[in-house]
């Protein structure tokens, strides 16, 4: 059986990450992909096929806004940046995750 490099993302954890990369400045697609695999050491890869939808996704529910710019290359891009609704969220899903995520430690740790 071969063991998987990747992690593959749920899709509200992968909205987390999004909401989260755009906290401090707006970027576009590419680089927000290449900054959870940066600050993850790899571990977390987010294909094109599962970014954009995610981006839609998050768009439509007000939390994300795009706008077009140019990226670092010199190429038209959409840029998104992360509303207001989209702070509130990011605090409310930060909240939970925490939550969960201690409570799975704690089920790992004394089972």
């Amino acid at each position: 059986m071969q063991r998987q490099s990747r992690l593959d993302l749920l899709q509200g954890t992968l909205d987390l990450l999004i909401l989260r990369t755009l906290q401090n400045s707006p970027m576009h697609g590419w680089a927000i992909s290449e900054r959870i695999q940066q600050i993850s050491g790899d571990v977390l890869q987010v294909n094109q096929g599962s970014l954009y939808p995610a981006l839609h996704r998050l768009e439509h529910q007000g939390w994300i806004k795009a706008e077009w710019g140019i990226s670092e290359l010199g190429r038209r891009a959409r840029f998104y940046r992360l509303t207001a609704p989209g702070r509130k969220q990011l605090e409310s899903e930060t909240t939970d995750w925490i939550r969960l995520t201690g409570a799975i430690g704690r089920v790992l740790k004394e089972a």
